[in-house]
């Protein structure tokens, strides 16, 4: 097939072969994230435990699709992040970053892999410490699942933006926390991270984003957010942004030398994809990539923050709108929560009963998959108990 008519005949899940890749990206970044949450000690570095999930990815990989004769790109989707108790997100420092773990430290790990350019992407949050998690810590990583599950229930076929947007703030009021403002929920495509179709986690005067109705066959990753505080992150130190994407519609004729090399090495490494600036010469990175985020030929990915009491916790999946019913292709067990707050409001305990396939098949439910199970084996999501706060996704 010529490059005009891949163009023309979007891939979509309608092929198989698609599927499988997505799900292959999927077994490989969950097995990801497991390997980064078993690294994450007190006293750790961070930027020592974001490498091994990076690298864990390219080896990964790198040894699938190896003997096809025209070259697949695969690797990296999205740089592995830990972003710690008030900092929202994208925390992916440079290799002269100190900065370690703490005992009782909320972790949001945020990390993407792609295979052909089919992506998966999830993030999740951990608290160091042994035994349950308790108090507000609770409050809000309940909130961000209970979110995470409504979400899952509805953005299916036939619903619409809206929706999700109105009722994952709901969820999160239940708990008496904020969605945080400024994340967005995008459909994914080949080589897309960041398609056209979004979800809004806060709905405002400021943001406002087109009505979308969800369709069969399209890939969504669903990014919640939450906070014990107000939900307005501030950025309080550009030199913390380390990831950035090149902004593929953008040019400019740079003006320094070490931008124009910069700017070269992006184009041949990190063509389409999200990267961290610790994969570039550091001295150099930091006077060419200022040059290029002015001029709009990078598009950065600021750490932002709560207020230092703050809680934060984040949860992102992806879910494929298979004609049998949503599939959710990335997620990890949550520890323990003994939140401060229950569900009881009967709107929130409807949408969590609804199930999440619409054709059954062979008679009665599947059983929940068993870890070690492949991901290829699409589990039937039970309707979500609305006492408990654990994921009912498959682990």
């Amino acid at each position: 097939m010529s490059d005009d008519e891949r163009e023309e005949k979007e891939l979509d899940l309608s092929s198989p072969e698609v599927v499988t890749k997505y799900k292959s990206a999927a077994e490989i970044i969950n097995k990801a994230l497991q390997l980064v949450v078993s690294e994450c000690k007190p006293k750790a570095k961070i930027v020592d435990i974001c490498e091994k999930g990076d690298s864990y990815i390219r080896e990964q990989t790198g040894s699938m699709y190896k003997n096809v004769k025209k070259k697949i790109e695969r690797g990296v989707a999205f740089p592995t992040c830990i972003s710690v108790n008030n900092t929202v997100s994208h925390f992916s420092p440079l290799a002269s970053d100190e900065t370690l773990l703490e005992e009782g430290d909320v972790l949001k790990i945020d990390m993407g892999c792609h295979i052909d350019g089919f992506i998966a992407v999830v993030a999740h949050t951990h608290v160091l410490q042994e035994g349950p998690v308790t108090g507000r810590a609770a409050d809000v990583i309940a909130a961000a699942n209970t979110a995470a599950e409504v979400a899952l229930r509805l953005v299916r076929p036939g619903r619409n933006n809206k929706d999700v947007t109105d009722a994952i703030q709901k969820v999160a009021a239940a708990f008496d926390c904020k969605i945080v403002e400024g994340v967005l929920s995008h459909q994914m495509k080949q080589f897309v991270i960041d398609g056209n179709k979004v979800v809004l986690s806060v709905s405002g005067p400021e943001t406002r984003v087109d009505d979308v109705e969800f369709e069969e066959n399209e890939v969504y990753a669903v990014d919640i957010v939450t906070s014990s505080g107000e939900g307005k992150p501030k950025l309080l130190d550009e030199k913390q942004t380390t990831i950035y994407k090149r902004a593929v519609d953008r040019n400019y004729h740079l003006k320094m030398k070490a931008s124009r090399f910069i700017f070269s090495e992006i184009s041949q490494k990190f063509p389409i994809m999200p990267f961290t600036a610790r994969a570039l010469e550091e001295k150099r990175a930091r006077l060419g990539l200022v040059e290029c985020v002015n001029h709009d030929l990078l598009q950065p990915y600021p750490v932002l923050h709560e207020k230092p009491d703050d809680f934060v916790a984040h949860i992102k999946f992806t879910v494929l709108l298979m004609p049998n019913g949503s599939d959710r292709i990335t997620s990890h067990s949550l520890q323990e929560l003994q939140p401060t707050k229950a569900i009881d409001d009967p709107e929130i305990k409807a949408w969590l009963a609804l199930g999440t396939k619409t054709k059954k098949k062979g008679g009665g439910k599947k059983k929940k998959g068993k870890k070690g199970d492949k991901t290829e084996e699409s589990t039937e999501t039970e309707p979500m108990d609305s006492t408990t706060n654990g994921a009912a996704s498959q682990e």
